[in-house]
């Protein structure tokens, strides 16, 4: 596994084995963020949710993001997404929140761009952590929320105040993208 491009690009990157951590593919990320650069225009601010070895807030940091939070309740996670940060030299941008997401969504007070989701396939809940986000204070007028998640998991067209704007299919992932809803 490496970041695909910017400025950390081709450096490899580790993920933890012998645990749930199914870290997304080249092809997955490349994805994400071919769709992200055409629907979102502020990089300022990212959140990483489930964040496994970091590869997606990494990828948004090397491709310009200014600051990324990571958020994973496993240990050896975290100590995993230090190592990465630190060998691609993206440490000065990034704060690592070693708990469980529902936690995290409940003392995290800043408003984010862009939120990246990459929970474990497994997880039939997901659709409550999307509603609990959704209403949340991190998800302003102007967020995009990226959920991966297995097809055999479907998600809804929109969870409270966000909805489905794009939807796409890669091999054994589904990459859903969603917006808040612009009150006219």
């Amino acid at each position: 596994m490496r970041v695909i491009t910017g400025k950390a690009k081709g450096h490899r990157l580790k993920f933890p084995r012998g645990t749930t951590t199914r870290p997304a593919t080249d092809l997955v990320r490349g994805a994400i963020f071919s769709i992200l650069e055409n629907v979102a225009d502020d990089w300022s601010q990212v959140l990483d949710l489930f964040s496994g070895s970091g590869a997606l807030g990494i990828e948004a940091l090397s491709r310009g993001a200014g600051w990324v939070d990571f958020v994973e309740s496993e240990p050896r996670c975290c100590g995993i997404i230090k190592e990465n940060l630190e060998k691609t030299k993206l440490s000065a941008q990034a704060h690592i929140y070693c708990c469980d997401v529902v936690k995290a969504l409940s003392f995290i007070e800043k408003e984010y761009n862009i939120i990246l989701m990459d929970p474990p396939y497994s997880n039939t809940s997901i659709g409550n952590f999307i509603t609990q986000l959704a209403t949340s204070r991190l998800v302003g007028t102007e967020t995009t929320v990226v959920v991966t998640h297995s097809p055999h998991l479907p998600l809804s067209p929109s969870y409270a105040t966000i909805n489905l704007v794009k939807e796409h299919r890669h091999g054994d992932s589904c990459i859903s993208i969603y917006q808040k809803e612009v009150k006219p």
